[in-house]
């Protein structure tokens, strides 16, 4: 089985994809000056609506939800930046080669490599979002001490996650085209039911049990806003996102293989 996938043409896709990383890299690059050409703060419009969503959002919920803003506002934003980083990531995938088929019909490169460039993009805008982060620090006067080291290990491991998400994403709903507006309605109603704009402590303990932590998305978030706060993801947190990354890889992979000849076609 093991040596049908590295055999399949989705493997060698994404072999041919990760050898010539930096031509996705840079075309992910020229996307961001292409969309920001002749606007006088660039990529940073994005970065300017992300911090007033986090000032109102923390000024309403903080007070609806009486929890101080030393606490609240640090949790808020960290949460938001990287679930905006998770969710335009996969809403982009879902038309990731519909978007690329000039490309693919015209020029033979890695399809994969479109999968990778879009994720590319995404993670430039979430490096000048997460720039917002060390103003809100100072706002609350709260430091960091050694755990943030854990957000080097904890991004690689939501970055690996994403491809596989994104890559599967790009398949199933290029084949079908409704699937997008579900995954659109899916990550809405997981946006509610994950501690991003709430605490899980506001939640009874039989709850919090059924809705964190048994939520894959809340252990993604987890991966880089725990040490973001200060703290170690949890084992939980580490093992979930672990045997995600390793059974979803696979899994992709053999899609990937089986169908990776016929997504030309389905354009």
């Amino acid at each position: 089985m093991s040596i049908e996938i590295l055999k399949g043409a989705g493997f060698q896709d994404l072999k041919r994809n990760f050898s010539s990383i930096g031509l996705p890299l840079l075309l992910a690059s020229s996307d961001i000056r292409q969309r920001y050409r002749r606007s006088s703060l660039g990529p940073f419009w994005i970065t300017l609506s992300t911090a007033v969503m986090i000032v109102c959002l923390g000024f309403i919920f903080g007070n609806l939800f009486k929890t101080p803003l030393y606490e609240f506002y640090p949790f808020l934003a960290a949460g938001l930046i990287i679930w905006n980083f998770i969710s335009t990531s996969l809403t982009e995938a879902t038309s990731t080669f519909i978007v690329a088929e000039p490309v693919i019909r015209q020029l033979y490169i890695p399809l994969s490599a479109h999968v990778t460039r879009v994720l590319a993009r995404n993670i430039i805008i979430f490096f000048h979002n997460i720039i917002i982060y060390p103003f809100v620090l100072i706002y609350v006067g709260r430091a960091i001490n050694w755990n943030i080291l854990y957000v080097i290990p904890g991004f690689l491991l939501l970055i690996f996650n994403l491809f596989w998400i994104s890559l599967l994403l790009s398949i199933v709903c290029t084949r079908f085209r409704d699937m997008g507006q579900i995954v659109l309605s899916f990550l809405q109603v997981v946006f509610y039911l994950t501690p991003i704009i709430w605490l899980p402590s506001l939640l009874p303990s039989k709850a919090s049990l059924m809705i964190v932590e048994s939520n894959l998305f809340y252990h993604f978030i987890q991966l880089v806003r725990a040490p973001l706060l200060g703290e170690a993801p949890g084992v939980l947190t580490w093992l979930s996102s672990l045997i995600s990354v390793f059974i979803g890889s696979i899994f992709t992979c053999f899609i990937f293989n089986k169908y990776k000849n016929k997504i030309p076609y389905w354009l």
